[in-house]
């Protein structure tokens, strides 16, 4: 790094966390994008606002024991990162994944950070979760598994403190649960201090669309700014099948794209015609079956095993919605390859850096995932606000709003890229526009 500021911090990073490298990429990328501009804010140094940016308020860990179907007691470890409130409460997803562990909960509450200060909303970043899989377990076991990882975490959360969500592995029927047992423990019905609900008590219309329905809109307004187009006859790969893509591909579609392409963790489905969106969700939301199906009900479709060689694939539009880093420089050769004009990254990380810097080095538009998937958060803000005034909101109401906040987060970020001297590069300006705005707060609060 040019500033010896950044490298300091990027190097105190590297000594308290050794073994974190996804982590360690992380602050790479949002450092490096400061490059330009640190040296007109003295501020920063003389307050320490990078060194207190980089290391989170508090790290919690603890073991959640549950009872399984057969009377055997289990137990898993839980986690909760509360990042940075300098704008508002923490907010943040959890995630049940046997892949979970504290390295990665400090990776996505500092890009939660980041991104949840691009909404316009008030939240600070948080994450949390569970080594816990949910797969194959039955509904009693996933309830058990919740009232007890809830029975220790309600005492960290609240609404003016840490609002939780749902994120993978843990969707409105595992926030049901939690919420009925922090409703138990507390005596308040606290709509707020968990979003992602049921509709019935207190949840969001439109929250489950959000995430993939916001990084459309978002896609949208990076093509019309940096590519000179739209979706409009564009063909598209969406990585991944759960909510995040399927309802992704349902708005590319609305905006006149053609998916062709969609994977699960085992292999990918490709159809030369178009997906067909209602075979997938009959598949994947009401079956709870593998992707593979798709192929044996609808002809000229073909399903090839290893989701990672999807991007074999020609196409204009690249929106990876799977999980994170499932493009490296490999798969964004391919991309590029392919005649794509645009990624916009879905799941949370899902391009390595090296493979960003190459998609941009190509003239491949890239709409990075703290931007374009800040629908669902926004959303859970959304939430927030109806359980906090006693309303519920219309979908089209929600949508509309949703559809607002998307546009100004590109504007914001657009904006950025162009004042630091690198128009277009959102990868940039997205971490300025967080980040300027985060540490003006910090600023005027003092040393805390």
């Amino acid at each position: 790094m040019k500033s010896a500021y950044l490298q300091k911090v990027y190097d105190q990073v590297l000594a308290r966390d050794p073994n974190a490298p996804e982590f360690h990429e992380c602050i790479r990328e949002f450092l490096n994008s400061l490059e330009d501009i640190v040296d007109d804010h003295p501020e920063w140094e003389e307050n320490g606002i990078l060194e207190r940016f980089v290391e989170p308020d508090r790290a919690i860990s603890f073991r959640v024991p549950w009872v399984d179907d057969q009377g055997k007691v289990q137990v898993n470890r839980g986690f909760r990162i509360q990042y940075n409130s300098a704008i508002g409460p923490y907010k943040g997803g959890l995630r049940f994944s046997p892949e979970v562990n504290m390295s990665v909960m400090q990776l996505l509450g500092f890009e939660m950070v980041l991104k949840n200060g691009l909404t316009t909303l008030p939240m600070g970043g948080a994450k949390g979760g569970a080594d816990f899989d949910p797969k194959g377990k039955s509904d009693g076991e996933v309830m058990r598994f919740c009232q007890s990882f809830i029975t220790e975490l309600y005492r960290h959360v609240g609404q003016f403190v840490d609002i939780p969500a749902g994120d993978m592995g843990v969707g409105a029927r595992e926030i049901g649960y939690m919420f009925g047992q922090l409703k138990r423990i507390t005596g308040a019905f606290e709509g707020a201090a968990l979003t992602g609900k049921g509709i019935p008590f207190g949840g969001s219309l439109a929250r489950t669309e959000a995430t993939g329905y916001g990084i459309c809109y978002f896609t949208q307004e990076m093509l019309r700014k940096l590519c000179g187009t739209d979706f409009q006859g564009k063909t598209v790969i969406v990585t991944g099948s759960g909510n995040v893509a399927i309802f992704c591909a349902e708005k590319v579609m609305q905006l006149g794209g053609k998916v062709i392409a969609m994977s699960d963790s085992n292999g990918y489905v490709h159809d030369p015609e178009g997906i067909k969106l209602d075979v997938i969700k009959d598949i994947k939301l009401r079956r709870r079956g593998r992707i593979r199906l798709y192929a044996d009900e609808v002809p000229g479709a073909v399903y090839v095993e290893d989701s990672r060689n999807i991007w074999d694939i020609p196409c204009q539009i690249a929106m990876p919605c799977a999980k994170q880093y499932e493009i490296d420089v490999a798969e964004a050769q391919k991309i590029i390859d392919g005649g794509c004009i645009a990624v916009a990254e879905g799941s949370n990380m899902p391009c390595r850096i090296a493979a960003s810097e190459l998609l941009q080095s190509a003239g491949v538009a890239v709409a990075p995932a703290k931007a374009a998937n800040a629908g669902g958060v926004s959303t859970s803000g959304l939430e927030m606000t109806q359980n906090s005034i006693r309303l519920s909101w219309s979908f089209d109401e929600v949508d509309q709003r949703l559809h607002e906040i998307m546009r100004n987060i590109f504007t914001a970020a657009y904006d950025a890229s162009v004042a630091v001297g690198k128009p277009g590069n959102l990868v940039v300006g997205a971490n300025v526009a967080s980040f300027l705005k985060i540490s003006q707060a910090m600023l005027a609060q003092g040393i805390v």
